[in-house]
């Protein structure tokens, strides 16, 4: 699941087989099958080589919920018995499903869940994939849209995560457009530049949260290595090779990043760039001291940027009935 059916049809022909049954091993791969059995259309002899030369993700489904509002969460458990949580979404436009890049997550921002306990280890292009077709299906409906905002930093997992894009968008795989793929990071300012070198027509999502290093290093230690400025330099970088808006993330907390001031000091930051601000009321996350701010503070907040004339946008929130928004998963059972 981890092949381009490019690279699968290599493989395929070094295996002495015909160039078709590549494509029609691809097409059951992306129906998320759970054995090699399932393909009823090849023979019996390829489908026993298949099994001796390779392995399917198929991930098991530790535990399912559903809100009111018809958000799904689910935790998949993988082989080695680390699990990841995955969450799918339906909008007026249709199903978004939003995909865990790592098991764990080494960035510690301060309002995020996921990186209590570390990072683990990065997944594969295949158990990124798996998440898709496995949720699309127990969902019972087709994906359109993908957000790689779970658990982890997705550019700390540059291979995998663009191996995924490169099949998920494959017009024989789930033909998902790049327009309909979200990329978020905390701000790794050289996976930031690489991703944009490889001109792709992805949008970026940067977890900005301050507009000043000294409250965004308290928020986000990766600050230390990349501040402000250098993240917000390698977003302008990241339209000018893409033509891409970059879309800034920005978590309101109650007395921390909502001030009158921090909105002004992000409007300068931000003027004259093509570009969004995305404002996120903080989610409650457990164990944690932060809170989200009152109604008048995000309005406040949002009038100074539209007035300096930077556009604002507001997340939904969606799915914090199970804790499944924002910076609320975690993996509840992580081994065992």
């Amino acid at each position: 699941m981890s092949l381009t059916p490019e690279a699968l049809t290599e493989r395929l022909l070094a295996l002495g087989e015909k160039k078709y049954r590549a494509e029609q091993v691809f097409l059951w791969l992306r129906e998320g099958i759970s054995s090699f059995d399932a393909m009823t259309n090849i023979s019996e002899a390829l489908r026993e080589k298949l099994a001796a030369e390779f392995a399917l993700t198929v991930p098991e489904l530790a535990k399912s919920q559903r809100s009111a509002d018809g958000t799904a969460k689910y935790l998949w458990r993988f082989s080695d018995g680390q699990a990841v949580e995955t969450v799918v979404m339906s909008y007026h436009h249709g199903l978004t499903v939003c995909v865990s890049t790592q098991a764990g997550c080494r960035m510690g921002c301060a309002f995020c869940a996921s990186a209590a306990g570390g990072l683990i280890r990065n997944l594969s292009a295949a158990e990124i994939l798996a998440q898709v077709l496995y949720s699309q299906r127990e969902y019972g409906g087709r994906i359109s849209n993908i957000v790689l905002m779970g658990t982890g930093e997705p550019l700390d997992n540059f291979e995998s995560v663009l191996a995924f894009v490169r099949i998920v968008t494959h017009p024989k795989s789930l033909n998902i457009g790049m327009r309909h793929i979200t990329i978020s990071t905390s701000g790794l300012v050289p996976q930031m530049d690489r991703l944009g070198d490889c001109g792709l027509q992805l949008c970026l999502a940067v977890s900005l949260h301050s507009a000043d290093d000294e409250t965004r290093s308290r928020l986000m230690p990766v600050n230390s290595a990349y501040g402000v400025d250098e993240v917000v330099a390698a977003a302008k970088r990241y339209f000018a090779k893409t033509n891409r808006r970059v879309a800034y993330e920005y978590a309101m907390i109650d007395g921390v990043n909502d001030s009158p001031e921090q909105a002004r000091l992000l409007a300068k930051k931000l003027r004259g760039q093509n570009c969004f601000v995305n404002i996120i009321s903080l989610n409650r996350v457990e164990n944690s001291h932060l809170a989200p701010p009152s109604d008048a503070h995000v309005r406040e907040f949002a009038g100074i940027l539209d007035k300096a004339g930077v556009q604002v946008t507001f997340r939904r929130k969606l799915g914090d009935g199970i804790d499944a928004a924002c910076g609320q998963l975690r993996a509840a059972s992580i081994k065992g």
